[in-house]
C-alpha cells in the first residue's frame, strides 16, 4: 500500500483540482439548463418614460451605447425589438426628454445608438435601459462605467417570455 504525505504543497495542489473540477461541472450545469433571463436592476426604472420615441440619435451623439437581445433559454437573437435608452449626458439630466430615446435591434439581436457622452450623476457616470415592448418580461438595466472617460457602453438583455 502506498503512503500519502500530506504536506502544504500537496493539499493546494488538491484543493485545486476540486475546485477546477467542481466549477467546470457547475459551468457545464448551467449551461445544458439554457439561457437564464436577465433580471432587472435595482434603479434601473428611474426616470422611464412610457414610449420614449424611436430616434435615430439622441442630441449631438458622440457616445455609443450598445447591446444585444436574446430568448432565454436557447439563446437565439431577437430582431425587431424595443430597447429603450437614457442617460445624465453632457445635453441633458436623465429627467429630461431630450435625454430619452429607444432603438430596434437588427437581425443578429444587436442594437447600437449614438447619444452625448454620458457624465456621472451621484458620483457614477451610468445609463439606464429598459426592454418593455410586452411580448417578454419587462426588464430594467443601470450599467454603470468603469469612468467617465469611456466613450461606449454595453449592455445585455436575455429576455423570458411574458
Amino acid at each position: 500500500m502506498a503512503t500519502v504525505v500530506l504536506n502544504r504543497r500537496m493539499l493546494i495542489v488538491a484543493g485545486s483540482a476540486v475546485l477546477a473540477n467542481g466549477m467546470s461541472g457547475l459551468s457545464l450545469s448551467a449551461r445544458a439548463q439554457g439561457l437564464a433571463p436577465t433580471d432587472s436592476m435595482a434603479g434601473g426604472s428611474n426616470n422611464y418614460r412610457k414610449g420614449a420615441p424611436t430616434v435615430d440619435r439622441i442630441g449631438k451623439g458622440g457616445f455609443w451605447m450598445t447591446g444585444t437581445v436574446r430568448r432565454a433559454g436557447d439563446g437565439a437573437p431577437l430582431a425587431g425589438q424595443r430597447v429603450q435608452i437614457w442617460a445624465h449626458t453632457t445635453e441633458g439630466q436623465e429627467h429630461e426628454p431630450q435625454s430619452h430615446g429607444a432603438t430596434l435591434t437588427d437581425k443578429n439581436g444587436a442594437f447600437r445608438l449614438d447619444m452625448p457622452q454620458i457624465v456621472p450623476v451621484f458620483g457614477q457616470p451610468h445609463a439606464h435601459l429598459a426592454y418593455d415592448s410586452g411580448e417578454f418580461k419587462t426588464v430594467f438595466l443601470r450599467p454603470v462605467m468603469r469612468s467617465a472617460k469611456e466613450t461606449s457602453l454595453e449592455a445585455h438583455f436575455v429576455l423570458q417570455t411574458a
